[in-house]
């Protein structure tokens, strides 16, 4: 679930021989799902542990996740970087804003997690975003641009060469194509 570095066991150990007997690492994400996620380290002494917290064992202590955390945690790393600037804490999870979804997951599920967790970063540096509304029986991703996006002289662009593009080669024979459902209308709020 979540790859801690070899140096940043080796920082943990170190500060937990200082703390009391039985101390933990916590890694938790705040407001998990939403764009407002962030992810934090911090001590979890034994009367702290919760009975459906997991715990991970590494060389020389414990780490212990919550359960509302799990899912948003998968691929996280933990780093201790040391440079000329002095030495860091870096945690880094990719899913923390967005719950991953399985491979197997329903196709409107893994459409949707790919508009928010790839397209939708992308369009936010214009002021846009888009929403997966539905996925019609032959195949089409029907999306409602908003934002920077209604209204952009580049939209069909966005649409069949990149979002269009990136889905059928990741979904191959799931989606034929996408379809947008906007009425465009220019106006200061677009981005060109």
């Amino acid at each position: 679930m979540i790859n801690i570095s070899d140096t940043a066991q080796s920082h943990f150990a170190k500060l937990l021989s200082q703390q009391a007997q039985g101390t933990c690492i916590r890694v938790f994400v705040v407001n998990p799902g939403t764009a407002q996620a962030e992810c934090g380290v911090s001590y979890c002494p034994p009367e702290a542990v919760e009975p459906d917290d997991i715990r991970i064992e590494y060389t020389g202590f414990d780490a212990l996740v919550d359960k509302d955390s799990e899912n948003y945690l998968v691929d996280a790393e933990i780093d201790f970087v040391t440079d000329q600037m002095g030495s860091q804490l870096t945690l880094k999870a990719p899913n923390a804003k967005l719950r991953k979804v399985s491979d197997d997951a329903p196709l409107f599920e893994r459409v949707n997690y790919f508009i928010q967790s790839e397209v939708n970063p992308q369009l936010a540096g214009h002021g846009g975003e888009c929403t997966l509304m539905e996925i019609t029986e032959d195949g089409f991703a029907v999306l409602q641009f908003g934002g920077g996006c209604n209204g952009c002289s580049q939209i069909d662009l966005t649409v069949k060469e990149g979002v269009e593009k990136q889905l059928i080669a990741i979904m191959g024979d799931e989606i034929k194509g996408v379809k947008d459902m906007t009425e465009h209308q220019r106006g200061e709020h677009s981005y060109y």
